[in-house]
């Protein structure tokens, strides 16, 4: 997946507000009701409170913003994981508060003068984990995870027509994702899954020979990860230890083919992991064992 190199970004986070909890217990008598009922008018002047305060920061950040003649600003999705610039789109102050309020990508309309949500009618929603501006603040990236394809033609994102290939006369027939270094890695590590039934031709191929042999792929994992960690215990220089890293994360993609999962899934659970220690997880792992 494409991995924008934008910099200068801000990032917007704002804080969804709670929403009361009523207890379930049955209340009986004149005092315990009354106490029942300031209880539940000060919670509710409490997220009054809250969402008062809260709308207000929303509206500062949107006073923030560069908006253009039209009230209009660039607005781009993308992937939380994998990084890929999933659409381009243009918001204006109602697109972006709603964003913040739903947490679905929500965009303005140039031709019906409306706004939309993507995945309205697809439910290819965008799940908005976060926003960030620009150092200009008049661009908004909305940082989410996409329900499904992100381009209305089915594919993935809307960018899959690279520009050299056009000024070279080389259209693909098949969509060509704009890749980065580690996603363009699993596409050709799949692609050579795919290859597995069709003869050999041309030069051997390493990542072949491990697709159809477990045992040597395994130990070259071990292998890998062993002289990853002799880097470290040798004192080794930097440019080693990068090496012997890229060894282990390709070997390892190998291995992850066979299992048919992507990377995107294992950056997913890392993502899930950031609000939680180690040890934590641990605990959970072995108390679900």
């Amino acid at each position: 997946m494409a991995i924008s190199h934008l910099h200068c970004l801000q990032s917007v986070r704002v804080s969804f507000p709670c929403h009361p909890s009523v207890s379930n217990n049955y209340y009986y008598g004149r005092d315990n009701f009354t106490r029942k009922s300031i209880s539940l008018v000060y919670a509710s002047t409490n997220n009054l409170d809250r969402d008062l305060h809260l709308q207000s920061k929303v509206e500062t950040v949107l006073d923030s913003v560069k908006w253009d003649n039209r009230g209009l600003a660039v607005a781009i999705a993308q992937n939380v994981d994998t990084g890929a610039i999933l659409m381009q789109g243009f918001a204006n102050r109602e697109a972006v508060a709603t964003t913040v309020s739903s947490r679905k990508a929500t965009f303005y309309s140039r031709s019906r003068s409306m706004l939309w949500t993507k995945g309205e009618t697809s439910n290819n929603f965008i799940n908005v984990h976060d926003i960030f501006l620009d150092c200009d603040r008049d661009s908004i990236i909305y940082l989410g995870k996409p329900d499904g394809p992100t381009c209305h033609t089915g594919s993935e994102t809307c960018y899959y027509t690279p520009v050299f290939d056009l000024l070279e006369n080389q259209q693909d027939k098949e969509d060509k994702l704009a890749l980065t270094t580690l996603y363009s890695l699993e596409s050709t590590i799949a692609q050579r899954k795919g290859e597995l039934e069709v003869p050999q031709s041309g030069k051997p191929s390493w990542t072949r020979r491990l697709l159809l042999d477990e045992k040597l792929l395994c130990s070259k994992i071990r292998e890998e990860a062993d002289e990853l960690c002799r880097t470290l215990e040798d004192n080794e220089d930097k440019p080693r230890a990068a090496s012997e890293m890229a060894d282990v994360l390709y070997h390892a993609m190998v291995l992850l083919a066979l299992k048919d999962v992507k990377m995107e899934e294992v950056l997913d659970i890392l993502r899930r992991r950031f609000s939680q220690s180690g040890i934590e997880e641990k605990r959970s792992r072995n108390s679900q064992a």
